[in-house]
């Protein structure tokens, strides 16, 4: 179950990488961490969202990126309990086969 993408060409000064101190091969996944993360900040994308645009591997994931960026978390008890329950239906999934 595969998300489909888009490729989108951006142009950026030649020293944006010595600037952000990102190697070239490291920029995609710069970018798009960036990218989701103002989004989220914003407002603009729920964390599940903004976890698919940084292209982490779940919502913990992404969750670790905003700390490290300083961005306040709006997770709350009963978003917890939503993915516990997620959780537990998963997990009996397999217990079935």
């Amino acid at each position: 179950m595969g998300t489909e993408t888009m490729r989108i060409e951006v142009e950026l000064p030649k020293t944006f990488s010595l600037t952000t101190k990102v190697k070239e091969k490291e920029m995609n996944k710069f970018i798009r961490e960036t990218l989701a993360v103002e989004l989220y900040r914003e407002g603009k994308v729920s964390l599940g969202k903004a976890a698919e645009i940084a292209g982490t591997r779940n919502k913990w994931e992404m969750l670790i990126i905003l700390d490290k960026r300083g961005v306040a978390i709006d997770y709350t008890l009963e978003d917890a309990e939503k993915d516990l329950e997620t959780l537990n239906k998963v997990l009996k999934e397999d217990d079935r086969e």
